[in-house]
């Protein structure tokens, strides 16, 4: 109840500063939520500075803008289209691999082996090769890449 009787003393101010605690505490929590209730806030303050309301209906007139704020907010992210990347594969390690030559530093037997790829050696899987092959990555699962013979 203090809260009622500290916004009936100080009237509009109290919801202006109420509104921009709200804006800055949106600066530590980004979201976008706490602009609108901030924002509606400051509106219903200024209604409130000119006694165009009682304090029943600042009250309203502060839930009606704070949700149709934050609903307009939401529906606008929710269709928003998120933009395609110039590198698409950039935390992709294993799928910007794909199409490249290996040489085998380990034989792949049972399914298996090792390739060197740059400064990296990674996994592979395929037919069984012998060490030293030259092999073609054709596609990735997780961390393993998988590879083929070079046509000579």
């Amino acid at each position: 109840m203090q809260i009622i009787e500290l916004i009936s003393q100080y009237g509009g101010w109290s919801w202006i500063v109420a509104g921009l605690i709200l804006l800055a505490l949106e600066l530590v929590m980004p979201g976008g939520v706490l602009v609108w209730l901030g924002a509606a806030a400051v509106v219903t303050g200024i209604v409130a500075l000119f006694q165009l309301a009682s304090l029943s209906m600042q009250w309203v007139l502060f839930g009606v803008l704070g949700i149709a704020g934050v609903a307009a907010w939401l529906g606008l992210v929710r269709r928003r289209k998120i933009d395609e990347s110039d590198r698409p594969l950039l935390n992709l390690r294993a799928a910007q691999l794909v199409g490249r030559n290996a040489e085998l530093t380990e034989a792949i037997s049972s399914g298996f082996g090792r390739a060197r790829i740059g400064d990296s050696t990674w996994r592979v899987s395929g037919p069984d090769l012998p060490k030293g092959t030259r092999v073609r990555v054709t596609g990735y699962e997780g961390t393993v890449l998988t590879v083929e013979a070079e046509a000579s």
